[in-house]
């Protein structure tokens, strides 16, 4: 049983990114997602990345939940 966190700054780990909070607001500010597109089809993402994202979505409701959390910041970061 996995009874790890799974919150934002967890999720940044799993993806290999620096994951305290200047740095998570900072990738946030500096990556936007295009209007209409998901997180998935973002262009900043490695194709490792891209996957880990797509079993969050898929696979972990617990990692779904942060995953959404993200799409949600970087859809607002483009307004």
């Amino acid at each position: 049983m996995d009874i790890g966190l799974h919150d934002l700054a967890a999720l940044f780990g799993q993806l290999g990114l620096a994951n305290d909070e200047p740095s998570i607001r900072q990738f946030i500010e500096s990556h936007q997602l295009a209007d209409g597109s998901s997180l998935l089809e973002a262009p900043f993402w490695n194709s490792s990345q891209v996957e880990l994202l797509q079993q969050a979505f898929t696979d972990d409701a617990e990692w779904a939940e942060a995953a959404d959390t993200l799409a949600t910041l970087l859809a607002a970061s483009a307004k």
